[in-house]
């Protein structure tokens, strides 16, 4: 079985897709353009995930989509963690067609220049009501931001973190040291996991298995099978790969993995942070 824990759809109107490099990603990626990606890699189930709209209209949205189609397993939708009615918020959303397959909430901290943000007493609240909620919260940041996340986690244990992208190593600066120390005291937080997604992405143009391996392997061995999972990043994945291929890359990181650990990875971690429901 084969969870693909991170994927996105669009619409061309995206403001983010304006910066330079992004030519190719600027047009609509539907559910219909996905599918047939799904059947060819053995995919069972996705979560899908907000995508940097910043608009509760778009989690609606999602919730809607994930309502009329069996293979989304989980949203997670996008809300702001210094949104005073977060907790009427994620109510509604719960509300909506489609809210029992509400997993998990993003804000876009990658986007917040206060380096003290997610210290915020508002934020840790939102952060604690998150989790009280038994949602996850997702995790979208850069490397320097991880040692607030660190901090955050162990303030908040009762909430789960999930950390996309592997915190967005500069896998094409080639400066793994920094990134594992950054990361190594988020990864000793039980109550956090973290997503082998967007890799060959930060890597660039012509990144394959090779280019990305040392940081599967510092990931294995700082957070465990048991707290990984892999994520394709559709259709930011097109920007150096298609959508099998991203798959094919992470799933050579992880050929020597025993059988268990395998399926840890590549299921059983999303479906268990999750609390996906997904056919056996």
């Amino acid at each position: 079985m084969i969870v693909d824990a991170h994927h996105h759809v669009w619409t061309a109107d995206y403001p983010w897709l304006a910066a330079p490099g992004l030519e190719p990603l600027r047009r609509d990626y539907t559910l219909g353009d996905l599918a047939p990606s799904l059947a060819e890699a053995g995919v069972t189930a996705t979560v899908l995930v907000e995508a940097g709209r910043c608009d509760s209209a778009e989690t609606a949205e999602f919730l809607a989509l994930a309502a009329g189609t069996p293979w989304i397993a989980g949203v997670v939708g996008w809300a702001s963690l210094t949104d005073p009615a977060l907790t009427a918020t994620l109510a509604g959303y719960r509300a909506l067609p489609g809210g029992a397959k509400l997993v998990g909430v993003r804000d876009q901290v990658q986007a917040v220049t206060d380096p003290d943000h997610l210290a915020r007493s508002d934020v840790r609240a939102a952060l604690t009501a998150v989790g009280a909620a038994g949602l996850t919260v997702d995790l979208i940041v850069h490397v320097g931001q991880l040692p607030g996340c660190a901090e955050a986690a162990r303030a908040t244990p009762g909430t789960t973190f999930v950390l996309d992208h592997l915190g967005k190593p500069p896998v094409a600066a080639g400066a793994h040291a920094r990134w594992r120390a950054a990361i190594a005291p988020l990864a000793a937080c039980p109550n956090v996991v973290a997503k082998l997604s967007g890799l060959l992405t930060e890597g660039g143009p012509g990144s394959g298995p090779d280019t990305i391996r040392p940081y599967v392997d510092t990931a294995l061995e700082l957070f465990g099978p048991e707290r990984l999972m892999l994520g394709s990043d559709w259709p930011v994945c097109e920007l150096v790969t298609t959508y099998a291929g991203a798959l094919a890359a992470l799933d050579a990181c992880l050929a020597e993995l025993s059988p268990h650990e395998r399926s840890a990875v590549r299921a059983g971690t999303a479906i268990r942070t999750y609390a996906l429901e997904v056919g056996s």
